[in-house]
């Protein structure tokens, strides 16, 4: 993204105007709410909210900076005035150790504001929009978005728009109302807790797209046949298996063979798997073929990490509100399932 300085004059339109030359932002705006909270639905929640105070003052909007950073402000103040009180939104992995037995009853965590995976299409992450400021994928990524979480707002805040952003510390600090030498020890501390909760993205190999592509399907094949051995086969030795709203997780191949075969409900055929796209990663919708009538129904999305040879992390959402966000049915019909069209990060 662009710095935060660009200048622009006051638009000569009037305020009915106001949304087409807002609308271009929609994406990026988003995205910035989604940073900050860690949730979809909230992000979209405030990106109205923002669009609306915009709206309300655009008549007063003096062109002392671009239409883009003015949106950005009052997005930021927005996220910050909503997070005022409210507990942060972790994964599994940021709440205790992880589980040492697999076959031990799963507790549901309803009572936790879990983190929500975020659809690319909702945040430009998928490069369709060139006429919109396209979010680079690794500013979403899942484990970022986890660690942001362990940040307070205003920390957070700091780091978001210096670094991601590239605001100067003279312009943070006038949004926080704040000296540029508080800025910069907020933002020292930043990157020092992040540091200590996040992997360097320079230390993940990612495969090549061809690759990608070959393990995603063979991903695809072993889940939808439920074959345990070679669904980890596809696993890094030390990878992590989490999955909100259950405060266990696994990590290891062997830990998460024994979750998938004692705790996973389908057989074989009874799973479909819908490519998609989430935080800049290789994503699946899962549906699970009902009993009853055969239908398969909303079950969970998946958002993969891959690493070199093989999977690094899956994190399993089973909040199926999610299908609604990513465009998706709560049924799939009780037919064949075509052959998977896998996209590559």
């Amino acid at each position: 993204m662009t710095s935060g300085t660009e200048t622009g004059t006051r638009p000569t339109e009037p305020r009915d105007d106001f949304l087409r030359q807002a609308n271009p932002f929609r994406k990026e705006l988003l995205a910035h709410c989604y940073r900050m909270l860690g949730s979809v639905h909230d992000a979209e929640d405030l990106v109205q909210e923002t669009y609306l105070r915009a709206w309300r003052a655009y008549d007063r909007f003096e062109g002392r900076s671009s239409l883009r950073t003015w949106l950005h402000r009052i997005a930021t103040t927005a996220c910050l005035t909503a997070l005022d009180g409210r507990a942060r939104r972790p994964m599994p992995t940021g709440l205790g150790a992880p589980s040492n037995d697999p076959d031990e009853p799963l507790v549901e965590r309803s009572e936790v504001p879990w983190l929500e995976p975020v659809p690319d299409a909702l945040v430009g992450a998928e490069g369709a929009d060139p006429a919109a400021v396209v979010t680079e994928r690794e500013s979403i990524r899942l484990a970022l978005v986890a660690a942001l979480q362990h940040l307070p707002p205003r920390q957070r805040v700091v780091l978001i728009l210096r670094d991601v952003l590239r605001w100067r510390a003279a312009e943070v600090a006038e949004l926080l109302d704040t000296t540029v030498a508080s800025v910069n020890s907020a933002l020292q501390r930043a990157r020092a807790q992040l540091a200590q909760v996040a992997q360097n993205p320079d230390d993940v190999v990612e495969p090549s797209a061809a690759e990608q592509r070959e393990l995603l399907e063979r991903y695809v094949a072993a889940f939808e046949r439920k074959d345990v051995a070679a669904i980890v086969e596809l696993f890094k030795a030390d990878a992590v298996w989490e999955m909100p709203p259950y405060a266990a997780y696994y990590v290891g191949r062997d830990a998460i063979a024994r979750h998938l075969a004692c705790r996973c409900p389908a057989g074989p055929g009874e799973l479909r798997m819908v490519p998609v796209g989430a935080n800049g990663q290789p994503a699946f919708a899962i549906y699970l073929r009902d009993p009853h009538d055969g239908t398969f129904r909303a079950f969970n999305i998946q958002v993969l990490t891959l690493a070199g040879d093989g999977i690094a992390h899956a994190g399993v959402f089973l909040d199926t509100a999610l299908f609604a966000a990513f465009g998706l049915p709560e049924t799939l019909p009780d037919a064949p399932a075509a052959e998977p069209r896998l996209t590559t990060a």
